[in-house]
């Protein structure tokens, strides 16, 4: 496929990249839709319903454009795409059990739809379907890479419980937790079209920093806008992570640098799991300055995520990874 070359300076937009990626992310579709056929009629509806409901499809987009960005001209990085999208479909299914969750996406949650035992099973379903179809590669390094990826979010979940309710997690165990339970898969993501274009031990470094760091900047802007945005416009509940007893960035913050009366009032909250004083606590987040410092972290995430990939050889591709390190911190769901 020849390489669509863009100006340094050219803009881009939300609209420029769909129109980029839309027919590859068609094939991705058309893989992830054909995988999803199974005899057993549950499995087909809880799966449907999360996969086929909509999300930004960020992680196989990565796949794509880096793939792209290598000059990748074969149809292997759909199939790729799709088993990241399995892995990460399977890890909603679980957290909404864990979580107790009834909204994702702005619908109803498939754990709330059908129970925690489907929710449970059908994402080990789509796990094992997951490794069923990265065989097909036939790239042990690609295997290595996916099955060390899907055993650090299992870590990294295990260690968000494990925070749960702890109003002395410190901000280096949050750290810990967002790498594990998002920042990991996006790397592995971006490396799989360095190593399916066979592009140099480097290129594949630099790839796979960029995704760690765009993954580390989704998340910390996903947690800001759990004390910022409204529920219509993030497709679940405001206050979950609060409600969940989760110490998320923003309230490790303004517990530091709060007032012992409003350090009292989180460290209630979290321990409580309460939403009861939200309103309160929210403001005191603004007061203390703990949303602009998680923004802060994510702005300075997603540089470093550019600066990682400057070396790459000019494309719409590459364009096109970089303003979505812009888009992980600008967007408002």
């Amino acid at each position: 496929m020849p390489e669509a070359v863009a100006t340094p300076n050219q803009a881009f937009s939300l609209e420029a990249l769909k129109t980029l990626t839309d027919s590859d992310m068609l094939r991705v579709n058309q893989v992830i839709t054909d995988n999803l056929a199974s005899d057993v009629v549950l499995i087909d509806q809880l799966s449907q319903h999360i996969i086929l409901s909509g999300g930004k499809r960020l992680r196989p987009m990565l796949v794509i454009l880096s793939a792209r960005a290598c000059r990748y001209s074969g149809e292997m990085d759909a199939l790729l795409a799709a088993v990241v999208e399995f892995i990460h479909t399977a890890t909603l299914l679980h957290d909404d059990v864990v979580d107790d969750s009834d909204m994702r996406r702005g619908r109803q949650t498939a754990s709330h739809i059908w129970g925690n035992e489907a929710a449970v099973l059908v994402g080990d379903y789509l796990y094992s379907r997951a490794f069923q179809m990265m065989v097909r590669a036939q790239s042990m390094t690609i295997m290595d890479l996916l099955a060390n990826a899907t055993n650090t979010i299992a870590q990294g979940e295990v260690l968000q419980l494990l925070n749960i309710n702890d109003a002395d997690t410190s901000e280096a165990r949050y750290h810990e937790v967002i790498y594990g339970k998002t920042a990991c898969l996006f790397e592995a993501a971006a490396k799989i079209g360095a190593l399916l274009s066979n592009a140099s031990e480097e290129t594949g470094e630099v790839l796979q920093a960029y995704g760690k760091h765009l993954g580390i900047a989704f998340q910390l802007v996903d947690d800001a806008l759990d004390y910022s945005a409204k529920s219509d416009v993030i497709g679940k509940n405001v206050g979950d992570d609060l409600a969940e007893g989760k110490p998320t960035l923003p309230l490790i913050h303004a517990m530091k640098n709060g007032s012992d009366e409003q350090k009292s009032l989180i460290r209630e909250a979290i321990e409580q799991g309460s939403v009861e004083k939200f309103d309160q606590i929210s403001q005191v987040i603004q007061e203390t300055g703990a949303l602009e410092y998680t923004l802060e972290q994510a702005r300075s995430a997603a540089t470093q995520a550019k600066q990682h990939i400057q070396g790459l050889e000019q494309s719409e591709y590459k364009q096109a990874l970089m303003f979505l390190a812009d888009y992980a911190v600008e967007r408002q769901y």
